[in-house]
């Protein structure tokens, strides 16, 4: 089993930034994949970023790329999310995920999900 809990949610207006943290415990010897899904009331849950803990280019949403970074501290089984140019949209449950074979932003592939943590984005 592997456990995920993050932190660094919280309220911002727009155009603000927020910075997201996941800390994997456990079982994580077989972790291949961390990264940020999200969910926003009335819509599906959809993946924002994900990397390969291993190396690798990390996979990013159309919808974020420019604006979101996910690195990773793997020594430590940690992964960020560094969110930047947040706008209304950005306000969801955002979800640590772990797992996975080939890091992609299909929630299918993943076992293992934190708790979420909250972002709102409004003026």
């Amino acid at each position: 089993q592997v456990q995920l809990v993050e932190s660094g949610g919280g309220s911002v207006q727009p155009g603000g930034s927020l910075r997201l943290s996941c800390s994997a415990s456990g079982s994580t010897i077989r972790m291949k994949c961390m990264g940020w899904f999200r969910q926003a009331p009335g819509k599906e849950r959809e993946g924002v970023a994900v990397v390969n803990i291993g190396g690798g280019v990390p996979n990013y949403a159309d919808s974020v790329k420019g604006r979101f970074t996910i690195s990773q501290v793997n020594t430590q089984n940690v992964v960020y999310l560094q969110m930047n140019s947040l706008t209304p949209e950005d306000s969801a449950m955002y979800y640590c995920v772990a797992g996975g074979r080939w890091c992609t932003l299909e929630r299918w592939e993943y076992g293992y999900w934190g708790q979420g943590t909250q972002v709102t984005v409004s003026s």
